[in-house]
């Protein structure tokens, strides 16, 4: 059940090349007075084969980084599915936010499945 409060959501595919450049899923948030909380969802949906090789930042409208996942040679699960909590309290809510995922090791691939953000 999502937590009360305003839901915007991708589900397009977006593939995430092996040890390459960062790819950006693109969530337009509007209608939200006011800066976002101290307590934003991001819920995220990744399917990959070695989810160590991944760092995912969660990109703000003004492109202000949060890091939400380091990579971690060690982590060899699959897929990334996970909600994290980040004190964007600083951001103004509406407009553009961007989830940011990059490969950083070789020989696995995969793909943001879906992603969204809760305020």
């Amino acid at each position: 059940m999502d937590p009360p409060g305003k839901t915007f959501e991708n589900t397009n595919d977006v593939a995430i090349p092996d040890k390459g450049a960062a790819v950006f899923s693109d969530i337009a948030v509007t209608g939200v007075s006011g800066n976002a909380p101290a307590t934003l969802k991001v819920g995220v949906d990744i399917k990959h084969t070695w989810r160590g090789d991944l760092t995912i930042d969660l990109v703000a409208p003004d492109n202000s980084l949060y890091r939400l996942k380091n990579s971690s040679g060690s982590d060899s699960a699959d897929n990334v599915i996970t909600t994290y909590t980040v004190n964007a309290s600083s951001e103004v809510a509406n407009g553009t936010w961007r989830l940011k995922v990059q490969d950083v090791a070789s020989a696995d691939t995969g793909k943001i499945d879906s992603w969204k953000v809760t305020f």
